[in-house]
């Protein structure tokens, strides 16, 4: 998937909530309709977009889906934010010296 589309499917806040719950441990749909404002429509609806980006696996179990975190796709936002993890890790090293030189000055 691009990084566009996978951006797009990140950016719905409920779907972040769902991946956010799918870390700690696998969810059934139910399970998630217990945990979230949505109707189940509406978080199958969710799991379906998550599932077509790749983001999220499905298995079935007796009569229930249980689904969880597929971390392939989210390499792809893990290496776009790098060059911007460097940024901020070399401004927060500048500002530290230079707090570390403010403090060093005679009153």
């Amino acid at each position: 998937m691009n990084s566009d589309k996978l951006f797009e499917v990140l950016a719905e806040p409920h779907r972040r909530t769902m991946l956010d719950l799918m870390l700690v441990r696998e969810r059934s749909v139910g399970e998630l309709v217990e945990l979230l404002p949505l109707s189940q429509p509406g978080i199958s609806k969710h799991l379906r977009i998550l599932r077509e980006a790749g983001l999220v696996t499905a298995r079935k179990e007796a009569k229930q889906h249980i689904y969880r975190v597929n971390p392939g796709p989210l390499r792809q936002v893990h290496d776009w934010f790098a060059p911007y993890r460097r940024f901020w890790s070399y401004k927060l090293d500048e500002l530290e010296m230079a707090l570390e030189q403010d403090d060093k000055k005679p009153l």
